[in-house]
């Protein structure tokens, strides 16, 4: 006699429900949310120095806390909770529907934002939310304030058609847009009351294409930091100096040659490098079948001089993958001292500085990183300019690891291809995301025996962080009935 499945297959008219449930929940009342929601300048601590007297955070936290409230779940509670001198976390708990579970779910989102961006289309904005075509235009929406929304309507669909499922916990910040500085002091205060977690939803992340459910294997690290080279105290007359007084751009430029080579992108240091496993470089392999010359034609490319797009720096669609996954990258994001092109007399500048954005592969220490940065960068200055490297942070605390994420458990994988099938008509996908989202890395320390689901609808063209950003709607519809779909098969 064979044993009794612990997960048996959902049943066809309940794998129904949890779909048109989500679609009504995402019709009627998430997209007037998320509306409302973009429309709120809610930009994270780093780019809103005086975020608590704009209230901008603080409303987003009022609106979203005051849906989840009125959604009237049994036995829901939530608190705004607050550390002095902090962003605010929203934290809500519903207990257990199954019988005999201790365990617990933890869904994670945030509601701070990134800054407004140049290059909306003129019909447009960051904070002017639209719906067109199913895409819901506007800064936040997809990344991620959707997330608590989604989260709790996921429960819900699960209790309206009573299906049991574990304890279920929100935990939803306002500074990860800043490197969640702010989270590791909540995770303490609130460890006690997390439970025992066996299972985080993470709806922060990507998808490969809008035609899967797609599960995110590991996150970059990250150390940000201006790097700033002074050579005078004021500006003066370039005529006059050009060829004594040394440019600062030039020993900027020289200071960053010890980093990354120009010509290929490489980053020099074997420090900010580390082996990638075989399994990923697998996982890369079927992810490059499925998504092929997609992975990089999903960018929006300018033309080059003979109007013909400009190229990557691979057309292999694994190696774009592992670029962009498991290989330390520098950007450099923004700059000061130097004019607007209007403006730009014969000058020669006194100080020339750089935003710089260091990705590091998942098993990469970030403050670590960030301490052999600043010393690579600021020691035996050229000319005995003044550099300094100064990384965004707490003093101590610079910098954000990535994350590779743990070997599935044979229920969860099984669950989570079954709710692809369901809801998307195509098997699981798996991918890497070169984003990073510091939460996993402390939660992987803190909770070592959770299972992760991190997941998104950040998907092609989605465009987070940049102009135009939008959330595609009957993804995130999709997605919110998937999620409920693998709480119900949790054992």
């Amino acid at each position: 006699m064979n044993a009794r499945d612990p997960n048996p297959p959902m049943p066809g008219d309940a794998i129904e429900a949890l779909a048109a449930y989500s679609r009504r929940a995402w019709d009627e009342q998430i997209v007037p949310a998320l509306t409302d929601y973009i429309a709120i300048p809610a930009k994270s601590p780093m780019f809103d120095v005086d975020w608590a007297r704009n209230g901008h955070i603080e409303r987003v936290v009022g609106d979203a806390a005051s849906w989840v409230e009125s959604r009237q779940v049994a036995g829901l509670t939530l608190e705004v909770v607050r550390i002095e001198g902090r962003t605010p976390v929203i934290f809500f708990e519903i207990p257990a529907t199954k019988v005999g579970c201790d365990d617990t779910v933890v869904f994670y989102g945030h509601l701070d934002k990134q800054p407004e961006f140049d290059g909306w289309r003129a019909d447009l904005g960051p904070w002017t939310p639209k719906l067109e075509d199913e895409k819901l235009y506007g800064r936040g929406g997809a990344d991620d304030g959707y997330a608590i929304y989604a989260a709790l309507t996921s429960i819900m669909a699960l209790d309206a058609q009573g299906l049991p499922r574990p304890r279920c916990v929100g935990l939803i910040e306002t500074c990860e847009e800043s490197g969640s500085g702010d989270l590791p002091a909540y995770l303490d205060a609130l460890r006690a009351r997390l439970g025992r977690v066996s299972l985080v939803v993470c709806l922060d992340s990507g998808a490969g294409n809008y035609d899967q459910l797609w599960l995110t294997t590991s996150l970059r690290g990250n150390v940000t930091g201006t790097l700033k080279v002074e050579i005078l105290t004021e500006g003066v007359h370039s005529g006059d100096a050009s060829g004594l007084v040394p440019s600062s751009f030039r020993i900027l430029r020289h200071v960053l040659d010890r980093l990354e080579d120009s010509r290929t992108g490489l980053l020099l240091p074997e420090s900010f490098h580390c082996a990638i496993p075989a399994s990923r470089v697998a996982q890369a392999r079927a992810t490059a079948d499925i998504l092929r010359d997609e992975v990089w034609k999903r960018f929006p490319w300018a033309c080059g001089a003979d109007g013909m797009a400009t190229l990557p720096t691979t057309t292999d669609p694994v190696e774009a993958l592992l670029n962009r996954t498991w290989r330390p990258t520098l950007s450099v994001t923004g700059v000061d001292g130097m004019p607007a092109l209007g403006n730009a007399g014969n000058v020669l500048r006194p100080y020339t500085a750089f935003k710089l954005s260091l990705r590091l592969p998942p098993l990469v220490a970030g403050h670590e990183a960030a301490v052999r940065l600043k010393a690579l960068l600021e020691d035996n200055a050229p000319y005995n300019a003044r550099v300094t490297f100064v990384p965004d942070g707490r003093v101590g605390a610079w910098g954000a690891t990535g994350w590779d994420a743990p070997a599935l458990a044979p229920w969860l994988e099984k669950a989570l291809d079954a709710a692809s099938q369901a809801h998307f008509g195509a098997p699981l996908g798996y991918i890497g995301q070169g984003g990073t989202i510091p939460l996993m890395s402390m939660l992987a320390l803190g909770f070592p025996g959770a299972q992760m689901m991190v997941c998104g609808v950040l998907g092609p063209k989605s465009n987070a962080h940049g102009p135009n950003e939008f959330l595609h709607v009957p993804y995130g519809t999709r997605l919110t009935a998937a999620v409920a779909h693998v709480i119900a098969a949790h054992p």
